[in-house]
């Protein structure tokens, strides 16, 4: 954690339960020649990987619905809109990608494209997400899907017309980060075939 502009001083661990956060104290370099000190807590859970589904003849998207208390208690949203996502906990992208989609959706698909590494939050958080995209058919649900009891989890599975969720960006009942990413990504797609 060094280079020419940035000298770490100091960590400390201030929790280290769901997630680590340590505060950082580091020298950096500013374009103006001067070295300033700052303190920044980082969060660091590890890194994920969500995926958006399309059904090309039926033109419609896989999202999942769950509960999340950071969002709730900001905004008290009983509940958020996302594409099915997880954390890699030392599986490859793909794979992990895989066992979510099995998990949250209950759909097994055969292709799985990457498409790009984004970091989410880097002003505070350590995690960056791999974003996939993958088509379905009926034919692919093998389970029920809904998540895992063991992690907390209630998800609700949503089939929604594209055109639908794209509006539910605009009304601002998807409000999730990386589905409205994913999202606009396939739009933009589409638009361009």
């Amino acid at each position: 954690m060094m280079d020419d502009s940035f000298k770490l001083i100091s960590t400390a661990v201030l929790a280290n339960d769901w997630g680590k956060l340590t505060k950082y104290e580091f020298d950096l370099l500013h374009s103006d020649g001067v070295w300033r000190r700052q303190t920044r807590e980082v969060y660091d859970r590890g890194n994920g990987a969500t995926c958006l589904l399309y059904n090309p003849d039926r033109q419609t998207v896989l999202l999942t619905r769950q509960f999340r208390l950071p969002a709730f208690i900001n905004g008290n949203v009983p509940s958020l809109v996302e594409t099915p996502a997880g954390l890699l906990e030392g599986a490859a992208p793909e794979e992990r990608m895989r066992a979510e989609l099995m998990e949250e959706t209950g759909f097994q698909v055969s292709n799985l494209s990457h498409l790009f590494d984004i970091y989410m939050s880097p002003g505070s958080v350590s995690e960056y997400l791999a974003f996939f995209y993958g088509t379905y058919t009926d034919g692919d649900r093998v389970g029920e899907g809904g998540g895992t009891l063991e992690e907390g989890e209630d998800i609700g599975v949503m089939e929604i017309d594209l055109d639908a969720a794209l509006a539910m960006i605009d009304s601002g009942e998807i409000r999730d980060g990386k589905t409205v990413i994913l999202l606009q990504h396939l739009a933009l797609k589409l638009l361009r075939a």
